[in-house]
């Protein structure tokens, strides 16, 4: 399936300065969320990180796997490039919206294809535990959504967020895991947008900074 060895999954032991890949879940180009990944990759660079930008809408793979984990299917080689991407990252930002309280298909499907047994967990052989092998990154999320945050949090009770971070990315052992809510996006001014990538681009710099702070 396009597996990786374990021991190729941690971020490198130079943690300086702080490598960051920014991952675009909106299949637009011009939509809201490019806007909040633009900005926080400019905040990142801005602030001494290298950042690599991934736009998953202008990428070529089949969002399907088709059968689970019961046969191989191998992977494209804009996914190869996507992994190889995501070990290289020490820390992971990922800009999408919330559809119907969840992910966009492009994402999961993106998710479903790389986040393979072998390259980002592994199961133990005679045990319900497993081996988190994407350990060592943090990440941040970028979500846009047309809900309130607030009615997000207390009335949906925000399955998107928990789905990404527990059972994704800290489920691969990426943690920290940091959700930055943007909306309501529907009816939003101008100057509210903007104060929105403001934000985007002030996280991009609190990224950077605390890999450059950890490393002194």
């Amino acid at each position: 399936m396009g597996a990786m060895s374990p021991s190729t999954s941690r971020p490198p032991a130079d943690t300086h300065p702080q490598r960051i890949l920014i991952i675009l879940g909106h299949p637009s180009a011009s939509s809201l969320c490019a806007g909040l990944a633009d900005a926080y990759a400019q905040g990142a660079r801005d602030s001494g990180a290298e950042v690599r930008l991934l736009r998953l809408g202008e990428l070529d793979f089949d969002p399907l796997l088709h059968a689970g984990y019961r046969q191989d299917q191998p992977l494209e080689p804009d996914l190869q490039q996507a992994q190889a991407d995501i070990l290289w990252a020490s820390h992971l930002a990922w800009a999408y919206p919330t559809w119907w309280g969840g992910l966009p298909a492009l994402l999961k499907g993106f998710i479903d294809r790389i986040f393979l047994p072998g390259f980002a967990f592994k199961y133990r052989k005679g045990s319900v535990l497993w081996d988190r092998l994407l350990a060592g990154r943090t990440a941040d999320l970028l979500v846009s959504m047309d809900s309130p945050p607030w009615y997000y949090r207390w009335v949906a009770h925000m399955p998107g967020h928990h789905q990404m971070r527990r059972a994704i990315l800290e489920f691969s052992g990426i943690r920290p895991v940091r959700i930055h809510s943007f909306g309501p996006v529907l009816g939003a001014e101008a100057a509210r947008v903007q104060q929105w990538l403001e934000q985007a681009q002030a996280a991009g710099r609190r990224a950077a900074a605390r890999r450059l702070k950890a490393s002194v």
